[in-house]
């Protein structure tokens, strides 16, 4: 099947209507996220900056672009006039850039807190403490060029779904923790799921599922 087709299958069949599909186009040509453009899509995630700011020049701007991928201090600058929202805030530090480059670029950008959920090492996050701390202190009510819109996380990759579910339980349990000090309407969102894992994050309470190869094929990692 066409991209096209894969993401209006997994849209029907796949998710309910209160989840959104981030459709996952790193390392995939711009034909293919042409012609997933062409059938109505329009919100597509990418993990490198200099990859998704190729992308936003050469496509349609009324794609709604996501950053799903860890995200460097120094390269904010790239993707603040532009990107619809930033998934992987880990430290204080760098959500003060992004509100720095939103002040310049004249508008509000939206991020998620990224906690860190797995037993890997390798994943990058928040934990729990450490994201009140910053949320509680008087240097996080001047960021007004940011909007909090709520957590991110990635489980362990394992064939394991009772880890993997317990995993998306604690992301859920901190969202709920979160929200009770961060009184914000945009504060909604739980980013979690991808191609392996996705059908427990929606159970467990996913709004958003980040999905590359069910709907491109297998990952170029050539690129």
């Amino acid at each position: 099947m066409s991209v096209s087709e894969n993401i209006k299958q997994f849209l029907s069949n796949e998710i309910p209507s209160t989840v959104k599909l981030i459709a996952v186009s790193k390392t995939k040509p711009i034909q293919l996220i042409e012609e997933a453009y062409q059938s109505g899509y329009r919100i597509y995630g990418e993990n490198k900056v200099q990859e998704l700011v190729e992308k936003y020049e050469a496509l349609p701007k009324d794609i709604e672009w996501h950053m799903i991928g860890h995200m460097q201090s120094n390269k904010v600058k790239y993707i603040a006039p532009f990107v619809s929202l930033i998934h992987g805030i880990d430290s204080f530090k760098l959500l003060k850039v992004v509100n720095k480059e939103g002040a310049k670029n004249n508008r509000k950008i939206n991020c998620l807190l990224q906690f860190h959920i797995a037993k890997e090492e390798t994943k990058f996050g928040l934990d729990l403490n450490e994201a009140l701390e910053f949320i509680k202190s008087p240097d996080f009510s001047d960021l007004k060029n940011i909007n909090i819109c709520g957590v991110m996380g990635m489980a362990t990759y394992t064939e394991n779904e009772n880890t993997i579910r317990s995993e998306f339980k604690e992301l859920v349990h901190i969202f709920n923790e979160l929200k009770k000090i961060i009184k914000l309407d945009t504060f909604k969102e739980i980013s979690m799921g991808m191609s392996g894992d996705y059908k427990i994050a929606v159970e467990e309470g996913a709004t958003m599922v980040r999905i590359g190869s069910m709907l491109f094929g297998k990952r170029n990692y050539n690129k």
